[in-house]
């Protein structure tokens, strides 16, 4: 077996574990500080989108010897501002897209004659489209309502399935991978286009996958979890996360390896296009999915749960379990000394000899009889004839510091035994146990 398997195995069987529960104020530190980039971010830069969202021109031909500063300035030439310029540079050939804001068509010509004119293009291989403003505002709305109604499914999906607390948790590390996506394309400056848009539909299902794999997990380590005291809520939970870790580092990897390929690879070869809009979403989203379904969705579960009564309660008594009895030994300590047994011996019922009767001999042993036999009835006495002979001699509980060689002291009950005569083993044979 390979040692990541030996790892795993050991990981569900509890051999080992990592804490994540238990650390969760630095997993929150992490994605606050995240998170807040990210705001900031998507506050002050803002998302670049593409033309198929707010409407324009797009313009592609070949231009193999062109660079990006004399496309720009071909396109400023012509009295045109605010272009996005983009190679789609690769092994199949160098070409250039050019987004611009909505043209007329006199606008058009003259960019047009200026890209021939500035790059030595022939206008022939110049393709032009153009995209309507209300076509892409209507995209916007629809991407946004599929957002909401998403989110809105899958929290009323795992209040059934689950609880409520658990679609809480989900819904957090979702808004969670939402954020922080958005806030990587803000940063970096990638354009937005309709593929983003189906590649962040798409992160938010794999990471919910994620989520409800490790929290269906949860809900059966905790089943039946507050009729005993071994472990509290935050244990059982940490305890799913660690016997589920391999299986999500392990789907996670075999997810990435193909949308890194199309990223880098596909991407280096064909240039910016839609393919590399989809892989990037899916690839910064994945990493985050992986990350929020471990760090985020149940260490905020485990906070939502722990705060009811009943799992507070639990907690307290593997407190006291786990502290090894204390709560026991400071009460047999309060107990009044005469009360407590000489250390080694058995702890079995006893009856007294009576105050005015001769002792036993201070042996640490008990005499037994030697067959077995019953001793005469005036021999056993009650506690209480003894407790109120003692007490009015001295006043005070007997010990064994006492002098008087007719103490009366604890005795084991003799054995009885169903044959036999009775009869006294002889002083100075006694037996010893």
């Amino acid at each position: 077996m390979s040692r990541l398997g030996n790892v795993g195995g050991r990981l569900y069987r509890g051999e080992v574990s990592i804490d994540f529960v238990g650390r969760k104020r630095t997993w929150y530190s992490i994605s606050g500080a995240i998170l807040l980039i990210s705001i900031v971010a998507l506050l002050v830069r803002g998302l670049d989108f593409s033309v198929d969202f707010k409407g324009g021109a797009v313009f592609q031909f070949p231009a193999p010897s062109a660079s990006v500063t004399q496309v720009q300035d071909a396109v400023t030439d012509a009295g045109v501002s605010g272009a996005v310029v983009q190679e789609l540079s690769g092994s199949l050939g160098q070409s250039w897209q050019v987004q611009t804001p909505t043209l007329s068509a006199a606008q058009t010509n003259t960019v047009e004659n200026s890209l021939s004119s500035h790059l030595g293009v022939n206008a022939s291989k110049i393709s032009v489209q153009f995209v309507g403003s209300s076509w892409g505002s209507q995209i916007t709305d629809k991407a946004i309502e599929a957002l909401i109604a998403f989110l809105i499914v899958i929290v009323l999906y795992l209040t059934i399935a689950f609880e409520w607390k658990m679609a809480v948790a989900a819904f957090v590390a979702l808004i969670h991978d939402l954020v922080i996506a958005t806030g990587v394309y803000a940063l970096t400056g990638f354009q937005v286009s309709p593929a983003t848009v189906i590649g962040l539909l798409t992160i938010l299902g794999y990471s919910l996958y994620d989520t409800v794999v490790v929290f269906d997990k949860v809900r059966e380590n905790t089943a039946g979890l507050l009729g005993g005291a071994r472990s509290t809520y935050s244990q059982a939970a940490n305890l799913a996360l660690n016997q589920t870790l391999v299986r999500s580092i392990n789907t996670s990897v075999i997810a990435l390896l193909p949308v890194a390929a199309i990223l880098f690879v596909g991407g280096g070869l064909l240039g910016a296009g839609e393919l590399k809009d989809l892989a990037l979403v899916l690839f910064v989203g994945m990493l985050s999915g992986t990350y929020s379904s471990i760090f985020i969705a149940t260490p905020v579960l485990a906070d939502l749960k722990e705060r009811e009564p009943q799992y507070q309660a639990l907690a307290k008594r593997v407190s006291v379990r786990a502290s090894g009895g204390r709560a026991a030994k400071r009460s047999a300590a309060k107990a009044p000394s005469g009360a407590r047994s000489r250390p080694g011996a058995a702890s079995v019922p006893t009856r007294e000899l009576s105050a005015g009767e001769p002792g036993e001999p201070d042996e640490p042993g008990e005499p037994e009889f030697a067959d077995g036999g019953v001793p005469p009835d005036d021999e056993l006495t009650t506690t209480g004839s003894r407790v109120s002979g003692v007490s009015g001699v001295s006043g005070v509980p007997a010990s064994r510091s006492t002098p008087d060689p007719a103490r009366p002291g604890p005795r084991q009950q003799p054995r009885r035994s169903g044959g036999g005569s009775a009869r006294h083993r002889p002083a100075g044979k006694k037996k010893r146990r």
